[in-house]
């Protein structure tokens, strides 16, 4: 059985790294708990006989159904560990990192977040930003309020009116440029309404900064939102692994799995070089467009018009590292690109990103990476895999519940179960 609501963000990769895992390994026959009723009704489990749930929502309610039926239990919740359920979680702290550095990376002074108090998936995202950007000398501005939650009823228009209209309020008040990270694209979204209200440019007053990177919301978002990508294909994936490992009775090597998230990527909606600067934003355009055909920083600075001593002065002011840095950050985005999206040999990748021998570029990637060229094309390969779409043929009549934002539970029978993470 699957409960998990079809709105949230993380459905649809979620499922996906699930039913891969069906058709890699023995297939459930599978339920899908849309409504989250097997988190308020005790007698829920009992009406067939699941051999497994994967949850989404998990609270005691199902925690102590499972236990006394015997039914094995994994939790893809993203709230504190239940005693004894092992737990796929996102490291929401790494995630909120990524939004800050992507903010700092284009040069923003200003920084913003906004979320829901009452999620800590949201306030770990908050915490993990402020973190990214307080290495570098800058503070917040903080937007929390509580989300009226997934099944209460409460996220009605009248409170989406509400909240952007208490939003709209909010950004009036910061400094601008701004850039804004917020929990989810759900989130985002509000922002982008509450600008158009307030009669602010995106992203030239405010850029704006999801997280989930829910495709169909980032492209029909006006403008298209920028988001950070989290990795809940491979959730899905752990987690139908564990409770596979669960229903043979195998053990498993820990309570709580860790996936990371991906990377930002990067839409209209923060497309912006936040530098006052004139000479400073001519040398960060220059390397961005220059930096993979062997650009060093003297040719920067005579295309500038700018004494190196400044540059390197006034670069480390708006972005925290040298233009040499920088140099080398965007190279290593491009080996990260033509990795991951071509089957390019390394000796044509490393002319591409302006590298004389490959074996040169291999040093700088494994330093800058700590693994190798090699090894992050085959991991990337099998994250892409997740993505292909998932057709499974049933080889055995066995029903499997499983249970993603509510509940999901496989027999060989399984049940399964917003602004959610």
């Amino acid at each position: 059985m699957v409960a998990h609501p079809v709105w949230e963000e993380s459905a649809p990769r979620l499922l996906h790294g699930i039913a891969l895992y069906q058709r890699e390994h023995t297939p459930w026959e599978v339920h899908w708990d849309n409504l989250g009723q097997s988190l308020s009704d005790a007698n829920w489990f009992k009406r067939q006989p699941w051999d497994g749930v994967i949850s989404r929502h998990t609270n005691a309610l199902q925690v102590e159904a499972c236990r006394r039926l015997g039914i094995p239990l994994v939790d893809v919740n993203n709230a504190d560990a239940l005693a004894g359920v092992p737990n796929i979680v996102l490291d929401n702290f790494a995630v909120g990192q990524l939004g800050g550095e992507h903010f700092i990376d284009r040069g923003f002074r200003d920084f913003a977040f906004c979320g829901f108090g009452n999620e800590a998936w949201s306030c770990e995202r908050r915490d993990g930003f402020r973190d990214a950007i307080s290495t570098f000398g800058r503070s917040s501005t903080v937007f929390d309020r509580d989300y009226p939650g997934t099944y209460t009823g409460g996220c009605t228009p009248q409170w989406q009116a509400e909240e952007i209209d208490h939003i709209a309020r909010w950004l009036l008040t910061l400094p601008k440029p701004v850039g804004i990270m917020c929990c989810n694209d759900f989130r985002a979204l509000q922002v982008l309404h509450a600008a158009r209200h307030a009669s602010l440019r995106v992203p030239e007053d405010i850029a704006v900064l999801g997280a989930n990177d829910d495709e169909a919301r980032c492209e029909l978002a006006n403008p298209p939102l920028s988001s950070v990508a989290t990795n809940h294909l491979r959730s899905g994936y752990l987690a139908a692994e564990a409770l596979d490992r669960l229903m043979q009775q195998r053990p498993l090597d820990g309570l709580s799995l860790v996936v990371e998230p991906i990377e930002v990527i990067a839409r209209q909606s923060t497309d912006l070089l936040a530098v006052a600067d004139r000479k400073v934003a001519t040398a960060a355009r220059f390397i961005r467009q220059k930096a993979c055909e062997g650009l060093t920083v003297d040719e920067v600075c005579r295309h500038a018009g700018i004494a190196r001593t400044q540059l390197e002065e006034k670069f480390r002011k708006y972005f925290g590292r040298s233009p040499n840095s920088e140099i080398r950050r965007v190279q290593l985005m491009r080996i990260r690109q033509l990795l991951q999206e071509t089957d390019l040999p390394l000796d044509a990748i490393s002319e591409l990103t302006g590298f004389k021998h490959p074996e040169y570029l291999i040093v700088f990637f494994k330093r800058a990476t700590g693994e190798s060229p090699g090894r992050f094309r085959r991991k990337m390969r099998f994250q892409a895999r997740l993505a292909e779409p998932v057709s499974c043929t049933p080889r055995s009549s066995a029903p499997s519940a499983i249970s993603s934002p509510a509940s999901s539970s496989a027999s060989r029978s399984a049940p399964a179960s917003s602004a959610r993470p």
